[in-house]
């Protein structure tokens, strides 16, 4: 085929270069977006007068139907054509003739590729956000209905004090909104039009920007034409969000992993949400935790091909840019996927309260509890810190926990405890008694959900 850009070369593109320098085979999901910013450049074109209303109009009712075409199956993409832009242009030359020539009138594929990514990662962050607050929903129910399950919290994943699922639950809560708050700061900086910057500088006819980017709901207008085409900060900054989404979501799976073993035994995943082994017919294996634990390294990757695509490049565009596409794609995709498997895994999960009381009535988790009561019984804490260390050392000894420990041993120990030790020290009241704001106690995680609800309502 003829090339658009060909009048300048004697020969023609080499097959391996055809297939090397094309990207039609994954930039084809942006035709909707391409297409939707022709309409918007054809219409501004006829509205200022570079072009006639009619041949505007002939554009756009040409650009409609392929639309319909590409959405009902009938259109096949051409290799030697490049790209998506130049596809729908050579499609829409072909159905409505040499008018179809002058769609690219003051543009470049520069500001046209541009302006496509913006919009295709505008729709998708939305649509993760969404994805987000459909997670935070499901686990702040699952909170509502854990207020008083008692786990133990663990440090240096060891057993360290006591609190509630519900408490657990909420801290996971905060990461997603934090994503939420990260995805919608990008979006911002996502919503900037760049249509108008042509290859690099801009062009010599009288656009009138503000109405395309109004046509294509931007917010706001590019200011500098090289930035406007080079550009790819919000990609990398949709990546870097990615990568935080991917990481919490990870260290959740490795908790949930953990749960599920038969040494904690904390949770069981639903049947629909687990795996079988090809040849231990007693194996049921967390394997979307997994996978998704294991998808994080993917996302990590593409922030990092971005960056280091980026980082030497001067301006303004580059074919390295190319590049930015399947980067950015995956990542969508990956996290989109996980999200989607993800939330209902979590929500049809079996907690075992009784397992996970035990285990925090085990390992002293109280240990701080009985430092505390010393403290507030007078004892300086750093002396308490030492006393209850030495109880632990004698239960250790004596293979006792600290609940067992008699009276006459505690006050062998400080003449500070007294009978309203053991009142003090269950791990069902360790847990509640910290109502401090932000801590585990029902009523402190009873407000926090509520906070948490406020602040997806304002998100």
């Amino acid at each position: 085929m003829t090339k658009l850009w060909g009048g300048r070369f004697q020969k023609t593109t080499d097959h391996l270069v055809e297939d090397f320098h094309s990207s039609i085979s994954f930039d084809q999901r942006l035709y909707k977006q391409d297409i939707q910013g022709s309409i918007a450049h054809a219409t501004m074109l006829g509205r200022v007068g570079v072009i006639s209303p009619e041949e505007a109009g002939q554009i756009v009712e040409g650009l409609r139907e392929i639309l319909k075409e590409i959405e009902e199956g009938n259109v096949e993409f051409d290799v030697a054509a490049e790209d998506i832009h130049m596809n729908v242009e050579q499609l829409l030359t072909a159905k409505i003739g040499a008018v179809g020539k002058k769609l690219h009138t003051a543009r470049s594929r520069n500001d046209q590729v541009a302006v496509d990514i913006r919009m295709y990662l505008k729709d998708e962050i939305k649509e993760i956000r969404s994805q987000l607050r459909e997670l935070v929903e499901t686990l702040l129910n699952l909170a509502e209905q854990h207020l008083s399950t008692v786990m133990p919290g663990y440090t240096h994943m060891q057993r360290a004090q006591p609190i509630t699922l519900s408490h657990h639950l909420m801290a996971y809560v905060q990461m997603f909104l934090r994503d939420m708050d990260r995805l919608a700061d990008c979006y911002r900086r996502t919503d900037v039009m760049p249509l108008g910057s042509g290859a690099l500088a801009g062009t010599t006819f009288p656009l009138d920007r503000e109405y395309t980017a109004e046509l294509l709901g931007f917010a706001a207008v590019s200011d500098n034409s090289l930035d406007a085409v080079s550009d790819r900060d919000f990609a990398v900054e949709f990546c870097a969000a990615s990568s935080l989404i991917m990481m919490h979501l990870s260290r959740f799976c490795e908790e949930i992993i953990l749960w599920a073993t038969g040494e904690f035994a904390f949770i069981e995943l639903d049947d629909a949400y687990s795996t079988g082994s090809s040849i231990m017919p007693q194996k049921k294996n967390p394997d979307v935790a997994e996978l998704i634990r294991g998808k994080t390294g993917r996302v990590y990757g593409d922030l990092l091909g971005l960056l280091t695509m980026l980082k030497g490049l001067p301006m303004a565009y580059n074919k390295d840019m190319q590049e930015d596409k399947e980067a950015l794609f995956d990542a969508i995709d990956t996290v989109k996927g996980c999200l989607l498997v993800f939330r209902p895994m979590v929500a049809t999960m079996t907690v075992r309260k009784e397992n996970m009381a035990g285990a925090a009535r085990g390992g002293f988790t109280n240990a701080t509890d009985v430092a505390d009561y010393l403290a507030k019984k007078g004892v300086p804490f750093r002396e308490a810190h030492e006393v209850v260390g030495k109880a632990v050392f004698y239960c250790l000894q004596h293979q006792k926990n600290l609940e067992a420990l008699t009276l006459e041993e505690y006050q062998a120990l400080s003449p500070a405890f007294a009978e309203d030790i053991y009142a003090a020290i269950g791990v069902e009241y360790c847990a509640a008694a910290r109502k401090v704001r932000g801590g585990p106690a029902p009523e402190a995680v009873q407000q926090a959900i509520g906070v948490a609800k406020a602040r997806l309502r304002e998100i």
